[in-house]
């Protein structure tokens, strides 16, 4: 049986599955985005993608597509249907489709709505993590409301594109100031040389991750120092530990920046005990 998707009311094979050609998130990005992990087929951090999803919304002025309860048992429905159990499930919202005008449409447009799911092998990503993965550095070039999680990603997607030309995993932002803002797809922390684990505030021009934001819970459980600070490139090459965090990524170790090695080059003690610590709570509190 292949993949099912959810497109504007309808569960439809994956193959078929498309949109108008006046959407607005096809044409202009006017849309919003959220991914939950998922774990024995249950929705891993989910109020806190409900609710960024829910404040995203809120800042395009893009009104809710269906009531969170709706959404819920949409999610739990495409899940089932792909026999997700292990995987990642990706959720859209644009504005809708209207005749294309920079300006919004009438309230009679109604949002679309796209719902995707996929099975993930957790024996190959743990694998990943246990090896460790390359990064490279990029300049910030992106717009100043990366809070929005939204699918305006041309600029993410050049920066994953140099990191896999340069045999890497992941990129990481640099503003202006040689500090490290994010990765292009997930938060970036460091373990720095005073034993003190960082990662930036989100009062910076970075996403309020999910993931980040479970992964403080268990920092401040194990009692580890921590400190929302910014770092700049050489003090992430110069760390002891170096991670970064996300939905598909969960807490992953990252083992070298720019083909240079973070401290003898292999995952470290912390971000180990981290990524077990990050699955277990996600596990157990997953709805």
């Amino acid at each position: 049986m292949g993949r099912i998707a959810y497109v504007n009311g309808r569960f439809v094979p994956h193959r078929d599955a498309a949109v108008h050609i006046e959407d607005r998130g096809y044409q202009l990005a006017d849309a919003v985005y959220e991914v939950w992990a998922v774990m024995d087929g249950r929705l891993a951090d989910a109020e806190g993608h409900f609710a960024r999803l829910e404040r995203s919304l809120g800042e395009l002025k893009i009104r809710q597509p269906m009531s969170r309860r709706a959404l819920e048992m949409v999610m739990r429905e495409a899940l089932r249907r792909n026999r997700v159990r292990e995987g990642l499930i990706y959720l859209q919202v644009s504005r809708g489709v209207a005749p294309r005008d920079h300006a919004f449409p009438g309230d009679d447009v109604a949002p679309a709505v796209v719902i995707t799911a996929k099975s993930l092998d957790r024996a190959a990503v743990e694998a990943k993590a246990a090896k460790g993965v390359g990064v490279v550095t990029v300049a910030e070039n992106r717009w100043g409301r990366c809070d929005i999680k939204t699918v305006g990603l041309l600029p993410n997607a050049l920066a994953r594109q140099q990191a896999k030309e340069a045999g890497a995993y992941e990129a990481l932002f640099v503003d202006e100031l040689g500090m490290i803002t994010e990765g292009a797809a997930s938060n970036a922390w460091i373990l720095d040389q005073d034993g003190v684990l960082r990662t930036r505030d989100t009062n910076a021009n970075i996403l309020r991750g999910i993931t980040r934001r479970t992964l403080m819970d268990v920092i401040a459980e194990t009692g580890l120092p921590f400190q929302e600070r910014p770092f700049t490139v050489e003090e992430a090459k110069s760390a002891k530990e170096v991670f970064v965090t996300g939905a598909g990524s969960l807490v992953l170790p990252v083992v070298s920046i720019d083909g240079q090695k973070v401290g003898d080059g292999a995952p470290g003690p912390v971000a180990t005990r981290l990524r077990r610590l990050y699955i277990e709570r996600a596990r157990a509190t997953a709805l």
